[in-house]
């Protein structure tokens, strides 16, 4: 686990044979977290989990992030792949042709991504530690106590935490 956040710094610096070494080392993670959202998405979605890492890791190198050890950057990997499943969602929904590479069965669920991505950005705005625990939980996948473990706080804070944002959510996507 040292060598990854070895491996992270090393990267901040500017070292890009770095990131060459890392992306092996969380390839495995990184699907898992691909994995997590592409399971509320519905079937026969355009984009793989691999493409999902890709699109993430792509807009994570175009960024210059200090970064400081494996869960921040599992976390940020985790807002960018939302980031990549909302923009797709975004094209599907505005498109007025369908382009061959990009046929899907028409469904719902593009507009439940944008209501759900709108929902996490009005609770980042109101309380960033609930959405922060709304994307771990859901997204990535972890345990409530590795969240309050990742998060520095106590696990029934964060059991609190989670039980408030997901009735929020609820409701906020149901209005």
């Amino acid at each position: 686990m040292h060598e990854i956040t070895d491996l992270l710094k090393a990267w901040s610096s500017g070292d890009t044979q770095a990131l060459e070494k890392l992306v092996p080392l969380v390839d495995d993670e990184l699907r898992k977290i691909a994995h997590n959202y592409m399971r509320n998405e519905r079937s026969g979605h355009i984009l793989q989990t691999t493409a999902l890492v890709n699109e993430a890791l792509i807009k994570l190198i175009r960024e210059n992030i200090s970064w400081e050890n494996r869960k921040q950057f599992y976390a940020l990997v985790a807002k960018r792949m939302r980031q990549v499943l909302v923009d797709y969602a975004r094209r599907t929904q505005r498109a007025d042709y369908v382009d061959v590479d990009e046929a899907v069965i028409p469904d719902e669920t593009p507009k439940e991504v944008l209501l759900l991505d709108e929902a996490l950005t009005k609770l980042a705005g109101i309380d960033e530690r609930k959405e922060t625990i709304v994307e771990c939980r859901y997204f990535i996948g972890l345990t409530l106590a590795e969240i309050a473990e990742l998060l520095g706080v106590g696990q029934s804070t964060v059991e609190r935490e989670w039980r408030f944002a997901r009735s929020w959510l609820k409701r906020e996507m149901t209005e």
